[in-house]
């Protein structure tokens, strides 16, 4: 199973974690955000609710997403395009949508200001 870690994390660990990944040490699979407000923006209930839908699926039309989140076409079409404008989802050659992990895992800390 794939897991990918969905988080919040500065530049400085970003880069450091690639040059990791360079030297061929496994880092898994990350989605990173700059910022709490990037990844809620980003990340809204509905298309948290296309993730979760996607999750292990394989490709999807967006019709059957559609169907499967319970909201109209032309919605799911519109947020599932933020996704991948985002990287956070893939859009294939034939216009399927992909998630290509098993499983999400959320990780960010709140600091006081």
């Amino acid at each position: 199973m794939t897991t990918v870690t969905i988080e919040v994390a500065d530049i400085e660990t970003t880069k450091q974690r690639m040059k990791a990944a360079f030297r061929g040490e496994p880092q898994g699979c990350f989605i990173t955000f700059p910022s709490h407000e990037d990844l809620w923006s980003t990340l809204t209930a509905n298309r948290w609710a296309i993730l979760k839908a996607l999750t292990g699926a394989g490709p999807l039309g967006v019709r059957e997403l559609a169907r499967r989140v319970g909201r109209d076409v032309k919605g799911v079409h519109t947020d599932a395009q933020v996704l991948v404008q985002s990287g956070v989802i893939d859009k294939a050659a034939d216009g399927t949508l992909l998630f290509p992990y098993d499983m999400v895992h959320v990780e960010f800390m709140l600091k006081a200001a």
